[in-house]
């Protein structure tokens, strides 16, 4: 028996119309095994019976099949916020409400999250973790001292504390800066207090300057409210943070970029691309699903992910998105705002053409999928 060549099984499955990953799988599967002619033959006959026992029919209702698939494990899931992977001090919004999220797109999720992966350098130390944490989290004033107002000398007193400027690798000097720089007040060094004094003695600038001072960030990213340091099985240390500023976090030096992600779909639009958020779209639906313990077809979330990304945006499914643009005029009065629609349609003489499924139940004709999308001609016999 003389077995086939790897270039020969290469040509082979090439030449299949198959999907390339399906192909690759193929290559890879054979790629050390000693495979005759005919064994090849029969190899690719059956991978090729079961990609097409597994493709879709012809007029099946793909739409209808992946909104009734991810509907109806929807009902199951909670209303609740969980804490988040085992990492006790985030919350995160899981179950339903993250799902509608996902499929809301909205802009700014209510409990926006990152994990950041580090570069191997930095993964298995947990000094240089920590380090790029403090670079990562907003630091401001009330983390590093106590902040007091006297009154009488008109002045604000931060003392602040020795241990925490080390930790974060800060000075007075480096601090008083940051206020000048950004209030454009003097700020005095005594020992280990900073003293500030407003530009009109007056007791409503005391205060407002008190209020200013605290809103500055004087180390790490603002909207990084937290950052937790987990070690995973795998040994290597990763950042979770309260907050998401991808663009940001991405540029500093250790973060490993290639599989540092956050949960606003959005923002990994306006950062990466429209293939990413696709991307970012499924992996969120499927982990929002898969943590509630359901399963759903991957192909069905592809389906959604499709659409809400097909035009190069990020779209809700919704009125104001697919729903809503929708080329059916009784398919969209169908959704919401029906007076509307038919308002505006009836006034630009629009045409519904009939075609989905929405507006021929509402018309009372067959809809044109399956058997309502065969049309025959019966030739009488004479």
């Amino acid at each position: 028996m003389t077995s086939l060549s790897q270039k020969s099984i290469e040509e082979r499955v090439s030449a299949l119309a198959l999907p390339q990953k399906v192909i690759n799988n193929l290559v890879h599967e054979l790629s050390d095994k000693k495979v005759s002619k005919k064994q090849m033959d029969l190899i690719v006959e059956r991978v090729l019976s079961g990609y097409l026992n597994s493709s879709i029919e012809a007029g099946e209702a793909a739409g209808v099949v992946s909104a009734q698939s991810i509907g109806e494990p929807g009902t199951q899931m909670t209303m609740r916020t969980f804490h988040y992977a085992g990492v006790a001090e985030i919350n995160v919004t899981l179950g339903l409400p993250r799902l509608i999220e996902i499929v809301d797109a909205r802009k700014n999720p209510s409990t926006p999250m990152m994990t950041i992966f580090l570069e191997k350098e930095y993964a298995f130390d947990r000094d240089k973790a920590r380090e790029l944490a403090w670079k990562i989290e907003a630091t401001n004033i009330t983390v590093l001292g106590s902040m007091s107002t006297d009154i009488t000398e008109m002045k604000i007193i931060i003392e602040l504390n020795k241990k925490s400027l080390i930790q974060r690798n800060m000075t007075s000097k480096e601090i008083a800066g940051k206020i000048e720089e950004e209030l454009g007040v003097s700020a005095e060094i005594k020992e280990d207090s900073l003293l500030l004094t407003p530009e009109e003695p007056s007791y409503r600038q005391l205060l407002q300057l008190v209020k200013n001072v605290q809103s500055i960030i004087l180390k790490g990213i603002k909207g990084i409210k937290r950052v937790v340091i987990r070690k995973e099985e795998s040994g290597e240390y990763v950042l979770y943070t309260e907050g998401s500023v991808l663009k940001e976090v991405l540029a500093i030096e250790g973060v490993d970029a290639t599989r540092t992600r956050t949960n606003n779909v959005n923002e990994i639009f306006e950062v990466m691309g429209i293939e990413a958020a696709r991307a970012a779209l499924i992996h969120e639906a499927t982990e929002t699903l898969r943590e509630q313990g359901l399963t759903v077809d991957v192909r069905h979330i592809m389906l959604v992910s499709d659409i809400m990304t097909v035009d190069g945006d990020v779209k809700p499914i919704g009125r104001h998105g697919i729903s809503g643009e929708k080329a059916s005029v009784l398919a969209r009065a169908a959704f919401e705002v029906t007076v509307n629609h038919l308002l505006d349609s009836g006034m630009r003489g629009d045409i519904d053409e009939l075609r989905g499924v929405t507006e021929n139940v509402i018309v009372g004709q067959p809809i044109r999928l399956g058997t309502g999308n065969v049309k025959l001609i019966v030739k009488k016999a004479t």
